[in-house]
């Protein structure tokens, strides 16, 4: 999808030619867009609007189809116009020919058709050095029509595009069911629109666009009723709010961003969203432009994820894109965004529990239960419906709508057909049953637990290359990576201690504690070897930490100095301990449960390692020690007493 920009404003000396540059363009799977940087760094814009083969056959599917033909036409004339008044027959260029060093005084002319475009001089014809050859003027006499962006360029921008402005709403106003009348003024208008991209240079001057109150009139273009013209301004506010033009103007893009949104800009993109169509490809791209646009404004202010929401249906639109069963990348890119807005905004996940996001988050993911993504882009998506489910289940209500809707059998049924959501589905369910019993109860009564310890068993047999085929756990290009296998063991060591902390008597806990006795206490044996090797691996960042010498500054042994003991724990929770502390919980719930031969298992496996009870003891009083009040003093004191009681049985 096309996202930056290409020659801005450039002229071709005939109508065959631009079909030429279109036809080879689309042949190449391009969308019309070339890309010619200017020597102070200002990104130029596309050659947009040129005549498509359907188009001149008089096809059109727009909403207003004669005023739009009208523009295309009009638009198209201007065209013609503007290249015949600049050909010189007498000047022939040369491949050696050098662009003209100064640009044209009437570059920002202000009020005179004449707008100087970089056109295409000399003749042409169907040859490919000819069209080579135009197509470089073009790149080169754009790149030399270069004002250095200042506060008087910006001045002179801004009242020509007010100038065009009111010109259109002028004739609009006159002329209203008359499309000829009024097309030459929107052609000028989309013209002073491509002039004003060039801002995108000089983001220090955003707060002066600001104060020059041409905001709110660049805004109001948002609900014109040439779509195009609205397409046109979407360009606009993505490429003032890019992320790379932003990056080192962190005050600039606030004052912009804040003007954008005093002047209801969400609300005008969302409102234009939902009337584009993904029919047209220029709208289609729009759409994808439209949601960089808010990602960029979330970027600069998070404060957007939860305003748009508030004053816009864009939740609403997102949930409709992502039930789609096609895929594209726009719905790619839609749970995206997504995601974006519910993964700090509790808000914003309660909102969307409201209008039914858990079910349909649902029916998505459920197309990938038993195929896999086809492309990279599409496993990206998957990825991000994965992480919307798990934002969805952090408020407790959604945890309730989740097993309501039947999300436990459908994640239980995703891990039994192995397919490249596997390690997502244990993710969500370890979301789902985290301090809410009610989903760790239906885990268990429809048959989960055979599957989780299936999954909770199979690292030992990938990694030992044993004779367990039922075991095996599915590789996908993710799954090659070296940190797969670590995140899946982390994540199935979660859902268990979930488990055990959601179901604490009854039938079902003894159906959970029998598992550990199959089979000569094998899952003993693997929560043993896993607790080994966190263990090792947390000892020896310890011991490395605490052996950094003062003067070692090359390494940044002064970062580690400088920590205080929260930071600390928090850098051995990266290294591991988080696990270790869930194992060693799951170690207190079976000790607990006076099995005898689990016990015996558990003290012959810590002996063989020259490892006591004691190491285990330290683990969870760590853990205790460091319990925080996030869920509140009441919920605190009640977490603690728990590990309190493992401590004491140990």
């Amino acid at each position: 999808i096309p996202l930056g920009g290409g020659i801005e404003s450039s002229r071709v000396e005939s109508r065959e030619l631009e079909i030429e540059f279109r036809v080879r363009d689309r042949k190449q799977g391009e969308t019309g867009i070339n890309f010619a940087t200017s020597p102070t760094g200002v990104t130029f814009h596309r050659l947009q609007n040129q005549l498509t083969e359907s188009e001149l056959n008089g096809a059109s599917t727009k909403k207003h189809h004669q005023q739009q033909v009208s523009f295309s036409q009009a638009k198209s004339n201007h065209m013609e116009s503007a290249s015949s008044r600049g050909q010189n027959p007498k000047r022939k260029r040369e491949a050696s020919s050098l662009p003209p060093s100064h640009p044209p005084p009437d570059f920002f002319d202000n009020g005179n058709d004449d707008h100087y475009v970089g056109g295409i001089t000399g003749t042409s014809n169907n040859s490919s050095n000819d069209v080579d050859l135009s197509l470089l003027e073009a790149v080169e006499k754009s790149q030399s029509a270069v004002e250095a962006l200042d506060l008087r360029t910006l001045k002179k921008l801004v009242l020509s595009f007010e100038r065009r402005y009111k010109e259109n709403i002028e004739a609009r106003l006159k002329y209203p069911d008359q499309p000829d009348r009024f097309s030459d003024s929107e052609v000028e208008l989309h013209l002073e629109l491509e002039k004003l991209r060039v801002l995108a240079g000089g983001p220090e001057l955003y707060p002066d666009l600001v104060n020059l109150n041409t905001i709110p009139s660049i805004l109001g273009l948002l609900t014109h009723d040439n779509t195009d013209i609205a397409v046109d301004v979407v360009q606009l506010l993505q490429d003032l709010t890019d992320e790379d033009v932003l990056e080192d103007n962190d005050e600039p893009a606030r004052v912009l961003v804040d003007a954008l949104v005093e002047n209801n800009v969400l609300e005008l993109l969302v409102q234009n969203l939902q009337r584009l169509s993904e029919t047209d490809a220029d709208e289609m791209a729009a759409i994808y432009t439209t949601l960089a646009t808010i990602e960029n404004m979330i970027e600069v202010k998070p404060a957007v994820a939860e305003l748009v929401c508030e004053r816009t249906k864009l939740l609403r639109w997102l949930l409709g894109k992502i039930k789609v069963r096609e895929f594209d990348s726009n719905k790619q890119y839609a749970s995206e965004i997504l995601a974006i807005l519910l993964q700090n905004s509790t808000a914003n996940q309660k909102k969307l529990g409201q209008m039914n996001g858990v079910d349909m988050v649902l029916q998505a993911v459920a197309m990938y239960k038993s195929k896999d993504p086809k492309s990279s882009d599409e496993e990206e998506m998957v990825e991000n419906l994965f992480d919307c489910l798990c934002c969805l289940l952090m408020p407790l209500e959604n945890k309730e709508r989740f097993v309501n809707a039947e999300g436990v059998e459908l994640m239980i049924i995703i891990m039994k057909q192995k397919k490249s959501a596997y390690s997502s589905a244990i993710r969500a369910l370890d979301f789902a049953m985290t301090k809410y019993p009610p989903a760790c109860e239906r885990f268990v009564d429809v048959l989960g637990l055979k599957t989780a310890f299936s999954a909770f068993m199979g690292g030992i047999f990938l990694l030992t290359f044993l004779m367990y085929p039922i075991y095996k756990i599915p590789m996908s290009k993710k799954n090659k990576k070296e940190s797969y296998q670590e995140e899946l063991e982390e994540r199935i060591v979660s859902l268990m201690a979930s488990l055990f902390g959601g179901i604490l008597r009854g039938t079902r806990r003894e159906r959970l504690l029998s598992k550990f006795v199959e089979n000569e206490c094998e899952k003993i044996d693997r929560l043993m070897e896993l607790y080994i090797r966190y263990s090792d691996r947390v000892k020896s960042e310890t011991k490395r930490m605490e052996q950094l010498e003062v003067d070692d500054i090359e390494h940044v042994t002064v970062v580690f100095l400088q920590m205080d003991d929260e930071e600390i724990y928090n850098r051995k929770l990266g290294f591991g301990l988080y696990t270790l502390q869930l194992i060693a919980i799951i170690l207190g719930h079976l000790w607990c449960s006076e099995h005898q031969g689990m016990r015996a298992r558990i003290e012959l496996l810590l002996k063989q390692h020259k490892l006591s009870k004691k190491d285990v003891k330290d683990v969870l009083q760590e853990y205790h020690d460091n319990i925080g009040d996030l869920d509140g003093p009441e919920e605190k004191e009640r977490a603690q007493s728990r590990i309190q009681k493992f401590i004491s049985a140990l």
